[in-house]
């Protein structure tokens, strides 16, 4: 018999003893899929377990949550106001895809003047950049996740 009691039954729980860096993709947009409040559910209670969130990367239609154009109805909660208030909380990398989101009218300001528009709607807290991040998110957190 294993001298360790968790090794004696394989199917025992285990408990995870050391935290476990996250990096979430987000690909579906606020309201139409399930995926953008799942991903927020998970991040919340990930960081309440003490685990990190290495990067959020919003891909897709994922990068609507990153828009100040977004409008709820009084009764209902905004997505993106949450994914503004969580990623200034914990100080969150919140990385939007530069490309998915040029081509559906989520910009910030720079990008705005480059495209001539006269004003960016990115929301504070959120970085347009390219895939070169989310690459970088696979090498540097413990897993990536999925959301869409």
């Amino acid at each position: 018999m294993p001298s360790n009691p968790a090794l004696a039954n394989p199917f025992t729980k285990r408990q995870i003893t050391s935290p476990m860096n996250f990096a979430l993709l987000i690909l579906g947009p606020p309201y139409s899929t399930q995926a953008s409040a799942s991903a927020l559910r998970f991040a919340r209670a990930a960081l309440a377990s003490g685990h990190g969130i290495y990067r959020l990367f919003f891909y897709h239609d994922g990068v609507h949550n990153a828009s100040v154009l977004v409008t709820t109805a009084q009764d209902e909660n905004s997505l993106p106001q949450q994914w503004s208030e969580l990623i200034e909380q914990h100080q969150l990398d919140s990385v939007v895809c530069i490309a998915a989101a040029t081509r559906r009218g989520v910009l910030n300001e720079q990008e705005a003047k480059r495209h001539g528009k006269t004003s960016g709607n990115l929301i504070d807290g959120h970085e347009l950049s390219g895939l070169g991040q989310l690459v970088d998110a696979g090498l540097n957190a413990d897993r990536v996740i999925t959301f869409g």
